[in-house]
């Protein structure tokens, strides 16, 4: 099957020579010539890599970059500049980027680079899990509930973050306590019960639910919907 691969550039004639080499190398490639096009391209449809260039028309691509990272914390992007100074290259990078190329290259560097992405993204073991409309990545310590970013504590991302790798587990209060005291500060449990029912009313949006199980500790789960009458 081939990879499907989303290209933004804004000069047509490198574009369309850019897509006619991809498809050559097996790439599926769609191709846009507008920033805020391939935002919301990119926001709605699923790819397996992006090339982006940093000089769109309407919204640049560093804007772009920083909305879809938002959305899609894994997705492997490539960002095209035209000036290989090194505050841009490092402006890329720091906003999300995988790697880069400075115009102009050679086709078959971009499609090696790309390759090696691809295979990077593969290995690398994925650090987004999800349950219901919450997803957590934990490598950008970031969580989102219906693709709005949540905002946390440390110590509530660190319990959520316990609960998730627990889904459908018990945790008891200890084992909370003893992954917060990595953070060279004293934690009681009433510390731990409070940082749960803020988590939980800020996770009602999302469709899970923290249960308490008494005597035990507490239960990530996926809300169940609420049954309705056989007569209704």
């Amino acid at each position: 099957m081939a990879t499907r691969l989303f290209l933004a550039e804004d000069d047509l004639i490198l574009a369309d020579a850019l897509k006619t080499s991809l498809s050559q190398a097996d790439f599926q490639c769609d191709c846009v010539n507008d920033g805020a096009l391939a935002l919301q391209i990119l926001l709605h449809n699923d790819y397996d890599a992006v090339v982006l260039d940093i000089g769109l028309p309407n919204m640049d691509g560093l804007t772009v970059l920083r909305n879809v990272r938002q959305h899609k914390p894994s997705l492997p992007i490539l960002i095209l500049t035209a000036m290989d100074g090194l505050e841009e290259r490092v402006a890329g990078l720091d906003a999300g980027a995988d790697d880069y190329l400075t115009k102009p290259f050679e086709f078959s560097e971009l499609e090696a680079r790309l390759r090696a992405l691809l295979r990077r993204s593969q290995i690398l073991p994925q650090s987004v899990q999800q349950l219901g409309n919450l997803r957590l990545d934990r490598a950008g310590q970031r969580a989102w509930c219906n693709d709005s970013p949540l905002d946390l504590s440390a110590r509530e991302l660190t319990v959520l973050e316990i609960l998730m790798s627990n889904i459908d587990r018990v945790v008891t209060k200890e084992q909370i306590v003893g992954e917060l005291g990595n953070e060279n500060a004293e934690v009681g449990l009433n510390a731990i019960e409070v940082y749960v029912h803020r988590l939980r009313k800020k996770l009602e949006p999302c469709g899970v639910v923290i249960r308490t199980i008494r005597g035990l500790g507490y239960l990530l789960e996926k809300q169940q919907p609420l049954a309705t009458d056989a007569g209704n």
